[in-house]
């Protein structure tokens, strides 16, 4: 089967491309970086002749309000344009538990819109919404700085390894599309104060954790369990202590 990954040479696609390509698959990274750009729709046709799916695993490269929104519209629209084009028969898309409960947040306005395009297709789809990875714990760390502080709201969390949400994005891809979204986190619930004091003690870093209950979430005030699955959601095997011992 061949699969293009959108966004195949970043964190999470190249990990998926890797997966695919073990399996036997026909993977096939697609970036800027290779000559696709699905902004202005460059490289597109050429790259999808031929694939029966197309992953979306693609990031905005800016979070500023306006710019991410064009950016997943405009990115999202010219996709699935250009896979009807090619007969492509499963558009997959990595997106974010909570999307729909984080809307007070440009960001997450955009994921959401990114979303309703895709549902509103008529492209058979699966949306795979994964917790926060252990590997963005720093950024948002760095989101919630203020001096030496940061400021954090005491909620639940379930991070995962990016290495498990490619795992669950690439079963996703070669399944049957599902046409609605399925959750995949992590094994563990922390509260994300603790979560990340812990992370920031590993790497001995300075900063003081303050525990804020209206602290911001880029951008949205969270509620308690905003940020976690439901119950039906695929649970991945990597545990946040492990990994971070691994990192030294």
């Amino acid at each position: 089967m061949k699969v293009v990954v959108i966004g195949g040479t970043g964190l999470i696609g190249s990990k998926l491309v890797t997966k695919l390509n073990e399996h036997a698959h026909e993977a096939v990274p697609a970036a800027p970086d290779t000559g696709v750009n699905t902004l202005t729709g460059e490289g597109l046709a050429e790259v999808l002749t031929g694939a029966s799916v197309v992953v979306d695993v693609t990031n905005s490269p800016s979070f500023e309000d306006a710019a991410v929104m064009e950016f997943f519209r405009t990115s999202t629209t010219n996709l699935l344009k250009a896979e009807a084009d090619a007969g492509v028969t499963h558009h997959v898309a990595l997106s974010v538990v909570g999307t729909e409960r984080l809307q007070e947040s440009g960001y997450f306005r955009a994921k959401q819109a990114q979303e309703e395009l895709i549902k509103d297709s008529g492209m058979s789809y699966s949306i795979v919404h994964a917790t926060q990875f252990f590997e963005f714990m720093q950024g948002i760390a760095e989101s919630a700085t203020e001096g030496d502080t940061v400021r954090l709201a005491p909620v639940k969390i379930r991070p995962i390894y990016s290495d498990d949400v490619a795992a669950s994005v690439g079963r996703t891809a070669v399944g049957t599309p599902v046409n609605r979204v399925v959750e995949v986190a992590g094994p563990d619930e922390f509260q994300l104060d603790e979560l990340i004091r812990k992370g920031l003690a590993a790497k001995n870093d300075p900063r003081t954790v303050v525990t804020d209950v209206h602290a911001r979430y880029f951008g949205a005030e969270l509620q308690e369990t905003t940020l976690l699955p439901g119950p039906d959601a695929h649970i991945g095997e990597t545990r946040f202590t492990d990994w971070l011992a691994q990192q030294h």
